[in-house]
């Protein structure tokens, strides 16, 4: 089963990771081989037909129909996010065959961060039945097996044995109209595309274009695949009206790297209305026109001058922020220490504070425009979907934290904090403690933000800029307000000894936040050996960092340590971001099923034993198995390139490794094409020692 837990789900997701694919024949079937219906838990099923006989060389449509409790579901033939359709398997007698379950129109079903596609109330699944022509008259007795997965908060698996008796007459005819459940059902099912009606679909980066053609103007539509892994399933569908049809944009998945041939699914315009269709996907890029883009529920009755006003109130919350409150505290206390100097410049200070902010706020919002106008997706923190980006915030909090903790003094201690902002920083300095302000604001969302920002993507360019432009007056506001009225400063706490306490405090704020971020680093790269990976580099980056921080602690004031720091620190960034460029080809997961039928039709093995806590491993594996050289001959050669992954004790795995006199990792095995003896090679590789073995057991010599 395809199945992902919702939080209330878990411990029966556990219980079935436990009991294996067998969990559903363990569970009690309801029912004695009758129509029904019958009660199971949360649902009623029964079998039902629209005529009681068939004719020989007729067919007749029956089928499965399913009552739901209220707010639980069933699903569709792709459940979605997660979930399993029901099935049926029938016995049935000779001279009658069974066509295939159709499924009718499904619906989202939205449960937490994930979608799923099925069906609430009450659904039908038609099945049409074709008796043979030689077929002879009298009763004849179908026999089924049900299965499903009915979920809510919780998912239960449930099986049905049912039944259906039939009488075979060469009189029987055709029901004139189908009625009932089955004969609803079959109004629902998808039809293929009306003639004159066109689909096209174009795929970008980050979505699927599609353009239906209907000849009338179409205002709602919703795509389901019927292949997983395609588009995100819980990603927001957005239907643009166009004069002679519809165009509907829908976001690609994550983990698809590659654009398919073809999208196949079913393309839904009302509960009454959808098509099944396929049509080739088109590499492109189709640019939004303004205003066009969704508005979520919350912000549909918003007007102009009410986002400009949410907009500035969560500016203003979100000051308050973990991130961002403690850059204001330290702007809000140089006041109190630079109390004494000219009012006049304290003001000015406060308002390239402010430019700082807006011109950050203008530079996020043209590059989210842009980033729409050609077709991505795009929205409020955008920029955290980039490795890059989260690469270079979370090591510039890491090493600003650093400082913070007193490893070394970047000109940002509490105790002078005035005289450094105002007098050595001088106005450079409050510019870009705004941009700071801007940067680590971004992970964050306030309330009343979610809705005027909401708004304002999906309105013209003008609307959008000043609903942010608001945004950002509302966080520069608290230190603007202080910096023109420097006696509201007596309102904060006077400098002392407790100022060092509380830079360290504010030191583990951004310590957080920086593990936080590389959380959602490692989570950008989706599989889960490369996102481990990937934050392994990350943790070298930030090891490097301490030592350009060590470096300048330990000799400050000097030009020598500030260029040493500044090499270290952008060797440590290269880390993390660069990534040469390399080949992999596909490898088989091991099992001794695999390796026998590989050596029973004479290829050539290499197996890779090795495990996700094997160092040497990790090395051979990045700097010889997936150089472009080793890869080009093992394809050259046709090697079948098998992997044994050994993370997790595997009885199978250790015995294979006893066969080739091995106890651990890394072990390299290469059984040569036909029945040669295994290649066992050294734990350390090379090219050459790869390659040499790859001629000798490929017989290239």
């Amino acid at each position: 089963m395809n199945i992902r837990p919702s939080l209330g789900s878990l411990l029966l997701v556990v219980c079935a990771f436990f009991a294996g694919p067998s969990l559903s024949a363990q569970i009690p079937a309801v029912g004695d081989g009758g129509p029904g219906p019958v009660k199971a838990q949360h649902l009623t099923v029964e079998l039902a037909s629209l005529a009681p006989v068939i004719a020989p060389g007729g067919d007749l449509q029956v089928g499965l129909v399913i009552t739901l409790e209220e707010k639980w579901h069933v699903y569709w033939i792709n459940a979605g996010d997660s979930g399993d359709p029901p099935r049926i398997t029938w016995t049935l007698p000779h001279g009658i065959t069974a066509g295939r379950m159709q499924f009718p129109i499904p619906t989202r079903l939205p449960l937490g961060p994930l979608m799923d596609f099925g069906y609430e109330d009450e659904v039908a699944f038609p099945v049409k039945l074709t008796a043979a022509k030689d077929l002879k008259p009298g009763p004849v007795h179908l026999d089924a097996k049900v299965s499903w997965l009915v979920c809510r908060e919780v998912c239960i698996p449930g099986r049905a044995h049912l039944g259906l008796n039939l009488t075979v007459d060469p009189k029987a005819v055709a029901p004139a109209k189908p009625v009932g459940a089955i004969g609803e059902a079959l109004g629902l099912i998808p039809k293929p595309l009306p003639q004159g009606t066109t689909l096209t679909v174009t795929g970008g980066k980050n979505e699927f274009v599609l353009d239906l053609k209907t000849g009338e103007r179409t205002t709602d539509a919703e795509f389901y695949p019927f292949d997983q892994e395609q588009i995100a399933n819980a990603g927001d569908q957005n239907a643009e009206p166009l004069a002679d049809g519809v165009r509907l944009r829908v976001p690609r998945a994550p983990e698809l790297t590659k654009l398919p041939a073809q999208l196949h699914g079913v393309l839904k315009l009302d509960d009454e209305t959808a098509y099944d269709v396929t049509a080739p996907v088109v590499a492109g890029e189709v640019p939004r026109r303004a205003g066009s883009g969704p508005v979520p529920p919350s912000a549909k009755d918003l007007t102009v001058v009410a986002a400009i006003a949410l907009a500035f109130v969560g500016g203003i919350i979100l000051n308050l922020m973990p991130c961002v409150f403690p850059v204001l505290f330290l702007k809000g206390l140089s006041l109190v220490q630079s109390s004494g100097e000219d009012r006049a410049r304290i003001r000015r200070h406060g308002l390239v504070y402010t430019l700082g902010i807006l011109v950050s706020f203008w530079a996020i919002v043209a590059a989210l425009l842009a980033l729409r106008a050609g077709g991505s997706e795009a929205g409020w923190g955008f920029q955290l979907q980039s490795p890059t980006f989260l690469a270079i915030l979370a090591s510039g909090v890491f090493f600003f934290a650093l400082s913070l903790a007193g490893l070394f003094d970047i000109g940002l201690s509490l105790t002078s904090v005035g005289g450094d902002l105002a007098q050595k920083q001088g106005y450079t300095g409050s510019f870009f403690t705004g941009v700071l302000a801007t940067v680590v604001a971004t992970p964050c969302t306030a309330p009343f933000m979610g809705a005027a920002i909401g708004f304002a993507l999906a309105q013209s360019a003008w609307i959008t800029f000043a609903v942010f432009t608001a945004l950002a007056l509302g966080l520069a506001a608290p230190y603007l307000l202080l910096s023109f009225q420097p006696a509201w400063t007596r309102l904060l706490p006077r400098p002392g000894a407790w100022m060092e306490t509380f830079k360290q405090v504010t030191a583990l704020i951004f310590f957080a936040t920086v593990i936080w971020l590389t959380y959602v680093y490692g989570n950008l790269f989706g599989a889960a050996g490369q996102g481990v990976y990937r934050i392994a580099l990350l943790l070298g980056c930030f090891l490097l960092l301490t030592i350009a921080g060590w470096v300048l602690g330990r000799w400050p004031a000097r030009w020598s340590s500030s260029i040493a720091a500044l090499v270290i620190g952008i060797f440590a960034l290269a880390v993390p971001i660069y990534q040469p460029k390399q080949t992999s080809l596909a490898w088989e997961p091991y099992s001794e099923q695999t390796l026998s039928q590989a050596r029973a039709a004479g290829k050539p093995v290499f197996i890779d034993f090795t495990a996700a806590w094997c160092l040497s491993c990790q090395v051979n594996e990045r700097l010889v198995l997936r150089s472009s050289d080793i890869q080009k001959e093992f394809a050259q050669n046709k090697v079948m390139l098998v992997r044994a992954d050994w993370t997790k004790y595997d009885a199978e795995i250790t015995r294979q490794l006893a066969s080739v006199g091995r106890s651990g990792v890394p072990t390299y095995v290469i059984y040569p094409a036909g029945k040669g003896e295994a290649d066992v090679l050294p734990e350390l590789l090379t090219k050459d020692i790869v390659l040499t073995a790859l001629k000798k057991d490929t017989k290239q010599q």
